[in-house]
């Protein structure tokens, strides 16, 4: 497979949570969390932050952690990590969230599992939606995929649409933690925006309205997001749980 790395874009500001990586959960930064977590599960030849800040850059390098600095600006996290890993001799990266300090190793592990296939280029992970208010609920994005977990089509619309009332269909969350290889993602980062995910703001939609699909990953996920000050209330009391 070659070498293996993970990449945690890291922002500063944040719209809904302004400076919310730099907020304390427990007794270290949110990205430090995130950074740790990723490093402890094994999987990676390296761990790099990638941020536009000079605050989470020095919070990262200060403690011993691999960090690099944006050069230009960038709408979407993966043009970050496409200009960070230009000159890196790689083979695979993971994108990881930098509001996502609870990493879960089990389902990273799956996910770098799909590129023993070389016909994957992009993966991704799934989970399954029974809640009638989160099938329909337009911030959950919804992804359809054929027999062998390919994605057909990313949504915020409800997909497949229940119109034989004699089946159940299954519905399927994305959740946005993705790993490339590295020649496709550098691909991704010159094509211009697409139509499809110019109408839905779904930046994956871009692969697929270039032909690529991605291998999508079921996983019982429940990790905890930091997009909100309420989820950091809720982080720290899973903190808590985890070391009772």
């Amino acid at each position: 497979m070659g070498k293996v790395i993970a990449m945690i874009p890291a922002r500063y500001a944040a719209s809904r949570f302004p400076a919310k990586l730099m907020q304390m959960l427990g007794d270290k930064t949110v990205i430090r969390h995130t950074y740790d977590n990723t490093v402890a599960t094994g999987i990676f030849d390296e761990v790099w932050v990638v941020t536009d800040s000079d605050i989470i850059y020095q919070e990262i390098a200060s403690n011993g952690g691999n960090v690099k600095m944006s050069i230009k600006e960038h709408e979407c996290g993966s043009d970050r990590i496409a200009e960070a890993i230009t000159d890196m001799d790689i083979d695979v990266v993971l994108n990881v969230q930098g509001d996502t300090p609870f990493v879960d190793a089990r389902a990273l592990r799956e996910l770098v599992d799909q590129f023993k296939d070389p016909a994957v280029q992009v993966a991704s992970l799934m989970q399954k939606l029974t809640q009638k208010e989160d099938i329909e609920n337009p911030n959950f994005v919804k992804v359809v995929v054929d027999l062998k977990n390919n994605s057909l089509l990313f949504s915020r619309s409800v997909i497949p649409y229940h119109r034989n009332k004699e089946i159940t269909p299954v519905y399927h969350k994305h959740i946005g933690v993705y790993a490339f290889r590295k020649d496709i993602l550098m691909q991704f980062s010159t094509w211009p925006l697409t139509p499809l995910e110019d109408a839905e703001k779904i930046e994956c939609i871009r692969y697929l309205e270039h032909g690529v699909q991605l291998r999508m990953v079921l996983v019982d996920y429940n990790g905890v997001e930091i997009d909100v000050p309420d989820d950091l209330t809720r982080a720290n009391e899973y903190l808590k749980s985890l070391t009772k």
